[in-house]
């Protein structure tokens, strides 16, 4: 009809063109899942400098204890236990690195991340720089058994490097199975300590084993503080540490208990070294750890607790040295 108003026709709007170019290629440019690759400083903090002094303590211990039976320092023999504990931790360190992050137990953590689960270096490299470690600390064990004719030496040697490995690598790792910290007790606190003493002296006095039994405690507590922190995430991933297996009270008590009881032996070893009572300002760094482990109200606050129970293991180590050497 005239006069009625004619409805408006939509005109189409115009067509999208597709992407030019290889349109995979311009996704993998936006991926916000790409990352850098990692820095000398991240290579660095992979070694986890704050575990360094837990290799450093039982060389010292051990060798204070060994100056008690000749009155000797034996300096090249000491230098060289500490290259062999030194590169093992680290090794051990970087080893861990690389197994829980193809494991995908790093994916989620509360600490510094990782560089194999980060995906800032591979996988394979990081496992090199492990193996290389673990040259190091093997080679110079070779040449201590050699210098010293120890040839049980290598066994002893060969364990330490089986252990290293298996922590969290292979297909059953002690480390997810609650063992971790009685492995860290035996070798970094009584074979760490027992050996640098015999190899410089063939003896093993009873401030040795002292020594030894204190000093693998402080590296069990480390350890234990480590694992208190990781413990939902290790759950979440099946790693069943040993407070995993216990609870977070239970992990407490036991952290208290292996930073408490070194200085229980101090007091006796005072007796007859006075100078070891002076250990007991370690407590000064020990206590704050304890009481962060029962008041952390975020696992990154037991970072601190990390890093204050192993200077505490070196600075007590240092206090036994002293006592011994008078």
């Amino acid at each position: 009809m005239a006069g009625t108003p004619s409805k408006k026709r939509k005109h189409p709007g115009p067509k999208r063109q597709p992407p030019r170019g290889n349109p995979q290629r311009a996704h993998a440019s936006r991926d916000p899942r790409r990352v850098e690759k990692a820095t000398a400083r991240d290579w660095i903090g992979a070694a986890r400098l704050r575990t360094l002094p837990l290799a450093v303590a039982p060389v010292v211990v051990g060798t204070g204890a060994a100056t008690l039976v000749d009155g000797l320092f034996h300096w090249a023999l000491a230098l060289a236990c500490l290259v062999v504990a030194v590169a093992l931790q680290i090794g051990v360190n970087y080893a861990n690195d690389y197994s829980d992050g193809i494991r995908g137990t790093d994916d989620v953590r509360v600490g510094p991340a990782r560089l194999t689960a980060s995906r800032r270096a591979k996988p394979r490299t990081v496992l090199t720089v492990a193996l290389i470690f673990f040259a190091i600390a093997g080679v110079t064990g070779l040449a201590l058994t050699i210098r010293t004719q120890q040839w049980w030496f290598l066994l002893v040697g060969a364990a330490c490097l089986v252990a290293a490995w298996f922590y969290t690598g292979g297909k059953r790792p002690y480390g997810y199975a609650g063992l971790g910290e009685l492995f860290v007790f035996v070798f970094f606190g009584l074979v760490a300590t027992l050996g640098t003493t015999w190899v410089q002296v063939r003896e093993l006095p009873q401030e040795a084993w002292f020594g030894a039994v204190a000093i693998g405690l402080l590296a069990c507590a480390v350890l234990l503080a480590n694992n208190l922190r990781d413990i939902d995430q290790d759950r979440l991933a099946g790693k069943r540490t040993l407070s995993v297996l216990v609870g977070r009270r239970a992990t407490q008590v036991l952290f208290t208990v292996f930073v408490l009881a070194p200085f229980v032996i101090a007091g006796f070893l005072a007796l007859f070294y006075p100078i070891a009572w002076l250990s007991l300002l370690v407590l000064l760094l020990v206590l704050p750890a304890i009481l962060i482990v029962w008041t952390y109200r975020a696992p990154k606050e037991l970072v601190i607790a990390l890093a204050l129970t192993s200077l505490a293991a070196v600075a007590y180590a240092g206090f036994l040295f002293w006592a011994f050497v008078g």
